[in-house]
């Protein structure tokens, strides 16, 4: 009973409301849940807060989740669309009940509409939509009827079916609700239910010519797949009112009645989450398609090297409200960083090469040193690394007068490499600009790390990373900066949004050296660079032509690039 306590008092407001509906005896068998995804672009990280939740609850509740596409809007969706959403919930891990579309309920949803407009509760209207806008009025000032919302019940009946079937153009005629163009609720003021659009939809074709509105249809759709609960984001909340006025006109009382509440939609700063200015971004080309690493898509979360889990993970951090806030994109971040620190092997990776030569090991000589895979992981083992006389550190990683405070390779200053020996610097050679373009070092043969030696064992201030010269792969890597270089990049009406987009919001670094362990590293598969952040195979990539996309630095913040 105590754990029961425990369990309720961690409730969020929307269980809260499942517990006290069950309270009061609905049943439980009767739960059901549905995401309803417009097939009108790809998901992005705000839709994972209401897949989250509303799979959550089904998993929850030992209840059935529906996946249904509201599909009334055939000039904006496409099968692209369907097909990518369903790919991003199955890489998520959510499976679904049944897979269901408005457009399977186009004739019932006529057919309904039939019958509000028998029962003199709808009506074809015919002004002009700047006449109608102009006619419903404002938030303080009451909207006046239609010239048109006293057709008898004949004529509309007949100047729907002739919508129907195709012989107005659009714009020409409309059904409306006939409800109050006086209420308070600017929404009651008889809402448009039909349109005529003479576009193809891509799962229906040409079959309709008339298509309703999403106020009409998302209630009733969840009626006819008797969904218990329609959860929505906060922006729905005034619609609630027109959600159960439909309702009324087909409800019936020996079936399941859905209730809509709503939740607080996930913002975050740095990031655009409406579909229209994402699409804006693909058509415009400044990013690379749907899934480009920056989008804030599914897709390019997973492009750029995101999990499941940690998306996840990041949604019930946010948590379920009822008041909208920004979340810091830092925590997103931060999740996937410390998902990634557990799961990932530990590679060495040297973005901005310097070649050291080390004078005193001898010439053709290559070993093997045992590198940890992982030290999260107990069981990721070891791996083999070749060690060889030239080999490659960060150009970052040597200052010629290195002051003891810094711990890095100097003329005359020790560090170690990391699983290997122990070096010092001996000349720094340069071209005929002065720049360093290799370093002659001197190595300690007796202070090979895990070789049990008492200079093994021997502390320096400096540990660097290295791949060596002659064995290794190339490649290709993307370091991926934010999008935009301003918090709220369309928080300002008057501002094109696209006008904070960053400059260097993708740096492409050739000719990296990489540790051959990786020459046949496979799409999607991850990887911690030491000292550098977490990398994702990207999609692209081949064993001849490698290329790494940035998914995080080690640390909040985003890294300096490297030239």
């Amino acid at each position: 009973m105590e754990n029961h306590k425990e369990e309720k008092r961690s409730l969020n407001f929307i269980e809260q409301i499942i517990e006290e509906d069950l309270r009061e005896g609905f049943s439980s068998d009767k739960l059901k849940f549905r995401f309803p995804p417009e097939p009108n672009g790809y998901l992005h990280i705000g839709h994972a807060k209401a897949f989250c939740l509303n799979f959550g609850l089904g998993a929850k509740y030992n209840a059935p989740v529906n996946l249904r596409f509201d599909d009334t809007n055939p000039s904006k969706e496409e099968q692209e669309f369907v097909d990518a959403i369903k790919y991003d919930l199955d890489w998520m891990g959510l499976k679904w009940d049944e897979e269901c579309y408005s457009s399977d309920y186009f004739q019932q949803l006529y057919d309904w509409a039939l019958s509000m407009i028998k029962n003199g509760k709808a009506y074809v209207d015919s002004q002009s939509s700047e006449a109608m806008a102009t006619q419903k009025g404002t938030p303080t000032v009451p909207g006046t009827d239609s010239p048109y919302r006293d057709r008898s019940v004949e004529e509309n009946l007949d100047l729907f079916n002739r919508m129907k079937q195709g012989e107005f153009k659009e714009g020409e005629h409309i059904l409306r609700a006939k409800i109050d163009m006086k209420h308070t609720n600017m929404l009651m003021r008889d809402p448009i239910m039909y349109r005529v659009m003479h576009k193809s939809h891509h799962r229906t074709g040409n079959d309709w010519c008339i298509y309703p509105m999403y106020d009409w249809t998302h209630g009733e759709s969840d009626y006819l797949e008797q969904i218990s609960h329609s959860l929505c984001s906060l922006e729905f909340k005034a619609h609630r009112e027109l959600y159960d006025w439909f309702l009324d006109q087909v409800h019936d009382e020996t079936k399941v009645r859905p209730k809509q509440r709503e939740f607080s939609r996930l913002n975050l700063n740095y990031t655009v989450m409406s579909k229209r200015k994402l699409m804006q971004l693909v058509e415009d080309k400044i990013v690379n398609g749907w899934d480009d690493p920056r989008m804030p898509t599914i897709s390019g979360l997973r492009r750029r090297g995101y999990t499941p889990a940690s998306i996840h993970k990041f949604i019930d951090v946010a948590g379920v409200s009822k008041r909208e806030q920004m979340i810091d994109v830092a925590l997103l971040e931060s999740c996937v960083r410390a998902d990634l620190n557990k799961t990932t092997n530990r590679i060495m990776a040297v973005l901005n090469p310097l070649k050291l030569v080390l004078t005193n090991y001898p010439e053709g000589k290559t070993e093997i040193v045992m590198a940890e895979n992982n030290p999260e992981d107990e069981n990721a083992g070891h791996r083999e690394m070749i060690f060889s006389r030239e080999i490659y550190i960060e150009r970052d990683d040597f200052l010629e007068q290195c002051p003891n405070k810094i711990f890095k390779l100097g003329i005359g200053k020790e560090v170690r490499l990391k699983h290997g020996y122990i070096i010092n610097g001996v000349e720094a050679i340069k071209d005929a600009d002065g720049n360093v373009i290799e370093v002659l070092c001197t190595y300690d043969e007796k202070s090979k790390s895990g070789s049990g030696t008492e200079e093994s064992n021997r502390k320096v201030k400096g540990t660097v990373h290295w791949v060596s010269a002659s064995h290794n792969v190339k490649a290709q890597v993307n370091a991926y900066d934010r999008l935009f270089t301003v918090e709220s990049p369309d928080g300002e009406k008057e501002v094109d949004f696209k006008s904070h987009i960053n400059p260097d919001s993708l740096t492409i670094i050739k000719d990296c050296i990489i540790e051959l362990a990786l020459k046949d590293a496979k799409p999607q598969e991850r990887y911690q660079f030491q000292r550098i952040g977490y990398f994702c195979v990207d999609n692209d990539s081949t064993s001849e032509n490698l290329i790494f996309n940035r998914t995080a630095t080690l640390k909040d913040g985003w890294a300096k690039k490297p030239n």
